[in-house]
């Protein structure tokens, strides 16, 4: 049986990098634009959160919350790496 040389690991520092470098890339492409349709296309995002949870253990308190920030050339940014984490 052959063992794959992708791990979890891999997958998701993959997927996070195409998502970083993607959305930073658009960023960039949209503070270049002028105003207009093809700008708003850019910074189109979908901003999906949880939290903010409250655990409050008597001698601290912690409070977590995550949100994601995600645009269309982060998400083109994803698919890249999917393509190229293929190879590999």
């Amino acid at each position: 049986m052959l063992r794959s040389k992708r791990t979890v690991g891999k997958l998701v520092f993959t997927f996070i990098a195409g998502a970083v470098i993607g959305t930073l890339v658009g960023k960039i492409i949209a503070f270049a634009l002028p105003a207009g349709v093809v700008k708003d296309f850019f910074l189109l995002s979908v901003d999906p959160s949880v939290g903010p949870t409250i655990l409050d253990i008597g001698i601290c308190t912690l409070t977590l919350g995550l949100t994601l920030h995600i645009n269309v050339i982060g998400f083109l940014g994803v698919v890249i790496a999917y393509y190229i984490l293929r190879w590999y």
